[in-house]
C-alpha cells in the first residue's frame, strides 16, 4: 500500500527551537545566560559574545571583546551649551598681553558664527601652574586643577558645526545628523551588561531641562532600541517614570506578580510571531528591567546612605553644586554596581536666563555660575573612583560641543568656535598629567594634532576592548559604526 501523505512539519525560528528544547521560558534564560559569557555556539544570526539574547539582531556582527580591555565602564560629562577652553584648560599668555587690542590673526577677514569680532580678550580669571605635569589651569576650575595628574587633555578638539543641536549630536554619536546611535547605546550593543537588575546604559540629565535634541542625544538610532539610554532624574519625585508602583488599595504584590506573568505570556506569543522587530524586544526587555528596578532603583539612587564626608565632597549641602554633584554621586554609584555607560549633563537649553554654558552675553557672570556648579563634583567624582579602586578601569569623559572664541562679543561675552576646544579624559588606562595637541597661540585654531570626537570614540572603545573598525551594525545596506569612516586610537596618550 502506498505510504500516507504527511505534511511537514512548520518551520519554527531558532528562539522557538531554544523555548521548545529547553522547556520554555527557563531555556531561554539559560540561553541568554550563555550567550552573555560568550558559551552559546554562534551561527549568522547571533553575536559572538556579551550579549543577552534579547540583543540579538538579524545583521549582527561582531560584537563583544576584540582585544583585552583596560577598561569596563565609562562616565561622560557633557558641559552643554559650548564650555569656553579660553577660560579653564587652554592659557595663551599671548591673549593677556594683547588684551583689548584689535583679533585679527593672520590679518585675514574672521567670520563668526553670530557677531564681527570684537578686540582681544583675555580671561577674566587668573592661571596657576598645578600638579607635577605643571599644566596651566584657569582659577575657575581650582577643583580640577588639583587633579591635572590624572588627567589626559585634548586642546586641539575640532567639531563640523558652530550649531548646537549638531555639534551636540556629533560629540554624543559621531554624526551632526540625528538618527545615528549615541556613543552609550554602541557600548551597550557591543559589550552588553554587567547587572541584570539596572540598565546598561543610564543619562543623567539637568534637573533643569534638556540639551540640544533632548533625549535622541542618548537615543539607539537604528540598533534595536534595548540600547537607548535610561534616563533617570534623581532629584524628581518620581526618578523613573513608573518605578514606584500604584498608590490604589486593591493593589498587592501577588496580583502584580500574576499581572506581569500574563503580559510577559502575551508578549513571548506576540513576538513569536513576529520575530525580528526589535521594538517589542526592546518593550519587553524595559518591562521585564522596570520590575526588577522597583527593587534595586531606591537603593542605587538614596544618597543618604554615603558618609557625610562623602556628601560634603560632592557639594550636596550647597544649592550651587547640589545638582549636578547629586548626578556625579549617582553616576558613581552606578558604575559601582555595575552599569555600563552613565551620561551627566550639564546645562539645558531652556532660554534666558542662560542655564548653560552658552555666554555670549557676559562670559564672567555665565561661566562662573556653571563653572562652580560643575567644578567640585566633577573633582569629586575622580577622587573618589581613585579611592575605590574605580578609576583604574573607569574611563571618565568631560567634553562639550566646540569652543569659544578669544575675541570681544558685544563686550563682554564669547562667540562660538568649532576649529578649537578641549576635552579631557581620566581613567581606564590614559596617561594622567598629559596634554595632546595643541592650538594656536590665541586658542583660535587647533594646530598641532587636531582630532575630532572620531579620534576620541576610536581611543575610548579601543580601552574598553573594542575595535571601532569592527563594531558595526547593517543598516539600509552600510556596515554603519561609530566613528563613520573616520578615527584613529590615539595611543600616545595611553600607558
Amino acid at each position: 500500500m502506498p505510504r500516507p501523505l504527511v505534511s511537514p512539519p512548520p518551520a519554527i525560528s531558532r528562539r522557538e527551537l531554544l523555548a521548545h528544547v529547553g522547556g520554555g521560558f527557563a531555556g531561554l534564560a539559560l540561553a541568554a545566560l550563555l550567550d552573555r559569557e560568550g558559551l552559546l555556539a554562534a551561527d549568522n544570526d547571533s553575536p559572538t559574545a556579551g550579549n543577552s539574547a534579547v540583543n540579538a539582531a538579524p545583521n549582527a556582527t561582531r560584537r563583544g571583546r576584540h582585544h583585552p580591555a583596560r577598561a569596563t565602564r565609562v562616565i561622560q560629562l557633557f558641559m552643554s551649551g559650548a564650555a569656553s577652553q579660553v577660560d579653564t584648560f587652554d592659557y595663551k599668555p599671548l591673549l593677556i598681553q594683547r588684551d583689548g587690542e584689535p583679533f585679527n590673526p593672520g590679518g585675514k577677514k574672521i567670520e563668526l558664527f553670530q557677531s564681527q569680532p570684537g578686540a582681544c580678550f583675555k580671561s577674566p580669571w587668573s592661571w596657576q601652574q598645578y600638579g607635577e605635569c605643571g599644566k596651566w589651569i584657569s582659577s575657575l576650575v581650582p577643583h580640577l586643577a588639583e587633579c591635572v595628574d590624572r588627567m589626559t587633555f585634548f586642546p586641539s578638539m575640532q567639531s563640523k558645526s558652530a550649531v548646537h543641536g549638531p555639534a551636540t549630536y556629533m560629540q554624543a554619536t559621531g554624526f551632526v545628523l540625528p538618527g545615528f546611535p549615541s556613543m552609550g547605546s554602541w557600548v551597550s550593543y557591543g559589550l552588553g551588561n554587567l547587572n541584570e537588575n539596572l540598565p546598561t546604559f543610564v543619562a543623567l540629565p539637568d534637573s533643569r531641562g534638556f540639551a540640544p535634541n533632548g533625549p535622541a542625544n542618548w537615543g539607539a538610532g537604528f540598533l534595536p532600541a534595548a540600547h537607548q539610554g535610561t534616563m533617570i532624574r534623581p532629584g524628581a519625585a518620581n526618578p523613573i517614570q513608573d518605578l514606584f508602583p500604584p498608590a490604589e488599595r486593591n493593589f498587592t504584590l501577588d496580583r502584580e506578580r500574576e499581572g506581569r506573568e500574563l503580559l510577559n505570556e502575551l508578549n513571548r506569543q506576540h513576538l513569536r510571531e513576529r520575530s525580528g522587530d526589535s521594538r517589542l524586544e526592546a518593550r519587553i526587555a524595559s518591562y521585564e528591567l522596570a520590575a526588577r528596578l522597583q527593587l534595586s532603583a531606591p537603593e542605587v539612587l538614596d544618597v543618604s546612605q554615603e558618609t557625610a564626608v562623602t556628601q560634603r565632597a560632592y557639594g550636596l549641602e550647597d544649592p550651587v553644586t547640589a545638582d549636578f554633584g547629586r548626578n556625579c554621586l549617582i553616576a558613581r554609584r552606578l558604575v559601582e554596581r555595575g552599569v555600563r555607560f552613565v551620561q551627566v549633563w550639564s546645562g539645558a537649553d531652556n532660554g534666558f536666563p542662560r542655564r548653560n554654558w552658552d555666554s555670549h552675553e557676559d562670559i564672567a557672570r555665565d561661566h562662573a555660575d556653571m563653572g562652580r556648579s560643575m567644578d567640585q563634583p566633577a573633582a569629586a567624582l575622580l577622587r573618589d573612583l581613585a579611592d575605590r579602586g574605580l578609576l583604574d578601569d573607569t574611563i571618565v569623559i568631560w567634553t562639550t560641543e566646540f569652543g569659544r572664541m578669544p575675541c570681544r562679543q558685544g563686550g563682554k561675552g564669547r562667540d562660538h568656535n568649532p576649529d578649537t576646544f578641549t576635552s579631557w579624559v581620566a581613567g581606564g588606562g590614559f596617561r594622567g598629567g598629559t596634554t595632546y595637541g595643541a592650538s594656536d597661540e590665541w586658542s583660535f585654531r587647533a594646530v598641532e594634532n587636531p582630532i575630532y570626537c572620531y579620534d576620541l570614540h576610536a581611543t575610548v572603545l579601543h580601552q574598553l576592548g573594542i575595535d571601532h573598525e569592527r563594531l558595526t551594525f547593517r543598516h539600509n545596506g552600510i556596515d554603519r559604526r561609530l566613528t563613520d569612516v573616520h578615527g584613529r586610537v590615539i595611543r600616545e596618550v595611553l600607558s
